[in-house]
């Protein structure tokens, strides 16, 4: 008796996919769009009116929940998760950018109506006409430019060498256990977190005990400002000497160069790019102070351009005194307000561009 055996058929296996599914490439910008324009309609059928705010919210969160369920059923839960996670961070960051933008486009919208060459040319005055019994004011700007670059040139000559001479004592010569560079490194620390309209205080008690109760002037506004300004000098500075590789030192002293000559031809010069950076941004940081220049130097629509005598006018005092204590003619004090803010943040851009066209300059690659 023989037995038949039958050939088994092989199974077949199923391809397997290693690629999930995609959504299309505009999905997320389509989706917000169409989510955006349906709440506004929502919103508008409802209540006939349109909150910026509430409808900024909801467009957020049912536009997450909307490409959360795409991403799910097309691709995957990771895939989901990573567009829902990439949403949320972009609308923080558009919550955080919302604000800087609607203050520069109000503060250009509202100073550019004043800003010209006659208003940064002229002093601020007012006239009184006896025929009509009327005082007519002329806004002005030109004292308020020159006491901000008398007041924070100064303060920049004064903080900038002592910053820069503390950095180099707190990285080069004091050892990590020296008691003064512990002391020195908590005060810088201190100094760094002070309250501004402290340092308008010690510099008006200062000078009071100096030349008595009298003791406005611009050159006592700057000191305040050397309160504020040395501390971040001697940060930025000792950062960008402690990126400088040790080896250049060493080098530089197996050939005989002695220390002072290797910290200022080798050292200083290698961390110029960042040092001077430093001091740019630092310059800008203290320019629109208001509190310690308006308590020392006060404030003042007549010109004075002797910072040892006298109030001074700064820009962002300016504006503070502008619209807190306008005069008769109220419009022209507000315009004259939006007119200071506008040329303090125009100053405050030139700062900034000068800080990254230095940095090129001195960097080593490109010197």
């Amino acid at each position: 008796m023989t037995a038949t055996m039958t050939p088994s058929t092989p199974k077949v296996r199923q391809p397997v996919q290693l690629t999930a599914g995609h959504l299309p490439r505009f999905i997320e910008p389509m989706l917000l769009a169409g989510v955006a324009v349906l709440v506004a309609l929502v919103m508008f059928v409802l209540t006939q009116t349109l909150n910026i705010a509430v409808w900024l919210v909801i467009t957020a969160v049912l536009y997450l929940i909307g490409i959360a369920i795409a991403a799910s059923i097309v691709e995957s839960r990771r895939k989901a998760m990573d567009r829902v996670v990439r949403g949320v961070v972009t609308a923080f960051f558009v919550l955080a950018v919302a604000p800087l933008i609607s203050t520069l486009w109000t503060v250009i919208a509202q100073g550019a109506q004043i800003v010209d060459w006659q208003f940064i040319t002229s002093v601020a005055a007012s006239t009184f006409d006896p025929a009509t019994l009327e005082v007519t004011s002329t806004p002005g700007a030109l004292q308020a430019i020159v006491g901000t670059l008398i007041i924070t040139g100064i303060a920049a000559l004064i903080s900038v060498p002592i910053g820069i001479l503390t950095a180099v004592y707190l990285t080069e010569y004091a050892l990590p256990s020296n008691p003064l560079r512990r002391t020195i490194t908590f005060l810088v620390d201190v100094m760094t977190g002070i309250p501004s309209i402290v340092a308008g205080l010690f510099a008006f008690s200062l000078f009071s005990l100096i030349v008595g109760p009298k003791a406005f002037s611009g050159f006592s506004a700057s000191i305040a400002l050397c309160v504020l300004m040395i501390p971040i000098v001697v940060r930025s500075t000792e950062e960008m000497i402690r990126l400088v590789p040790q080896d250049l030192r060493e080098a530089s002293l197996a050939l005989g160069v002695p220390k002072s000559a290797t910290i200022l031809k080798v050292v200083l010069r290698t961390a110029a790019s960042g040092i001077v950076t430093g001091v740019v941004l630092a310059i800008a940081r203290v320019v629109g102070e208001t509190a310690p220049i308006f308590i020392a130097a006060s404030f003042t629509d007549n010109f004075n351009a002797n910072p040892f005598s006298g109030p001074m006018q700064t820009l962002p005092v300016m504006a503070y005194t502008s619209y807190s204590f306008p005069s008769k003619d109220i419009d022209a004090s507000q315009a004259q307000a939006w007119g200071a803010a506008l040329l303090l943040v125009i100053l405050v851009v030139i700062f900034n561009l000068i800080a990254r066209l230095v940095a090129k300059l001195f960097a080593p690659k490109t010197r």
